[in-house]
């Protein structure tokens, strides 16, 4: 009964707590605060965050998926029109004449070479619709992932990344034999 009555006073004397996370910053920073920003203004959910440093890269990569979307569809539109004015083969229309290799004359489409021109343009077509699609796609998931990103900073706002490791030693008593004893837990 001496031994557990010491251990208790030595240890209340001995009761040492330190943190890595300081306590006193408790200001309070909304995660979906900062995605909902984000998903109205892209952009804003980081400004928010205290990261303006990446809005001007978020807005280099909008611009570059917006040029892409804008010169795929500009040359689909084009392919698209001179295929089906091969196919049609209107006088008046002959659109796919800016097409036609330099060595190859207009002539030369129309007779032994139309079915490899058909397919060229047909290929064409398809190549630039593809790109067209995947640029749409890429805004979409550059968009998703700067909520993502502004989502995550908001989680991680408070977090205190200094090199201080936790540790917390505590009084106890141990289950088996009733013993007190000291039992010391380390966080990081």
């Amino acid at each position: 009964m001496n031994k557990m009555f010491l251990t208790l006073i030595l240890s209340c004397f001995v009761f040492i707590k330190i943190f890595a996370q300081k306590e006193g910053n408790n200001v309070y920073h909304s995660t979906h605060k900062a995605t909902f920003y984000s998903a109205v203004f892209p952009g804003l959910g980081q400004i928010y965050n205290k990261k303006a440093w990446k809005v001007p890269i978020l807005y280099a990569g909008v611009g570059a998926m917006a040029y892409a979307i804008h010169f795929n569809s500009k040359y689909h539109k084009k392919y698209k029109n001179a295929y089906r004015d091969f196919i049609i083969r209107d006088p008046a229309n002959k659109s796919y004449l800016e097409f036609i290799p330099s060595q190859i004359s207009e002539e030369q489409i129309y007779n032994e070479r139309a079915a490899w021109f058909e397919e060229a343009l047909k290929s064409k077509k398809q190549y630039y619709r593809r790109y067209k699609e995947l640029s749409y796609i890429g805004m979409g998931a550059l968009y998703v992932l700067q909520m993502v990103d502004a989502a995550v900073d908001a989680h991680f706002f408070n977090f205190d990344i200094s090199d201080d490791l936790s540790l917390m030693v505590t009084p106890t008593i141990a289950n088996r034999n009733k013993t007190p004893c000291i039992q010391m837990q380390f966080t990081f």
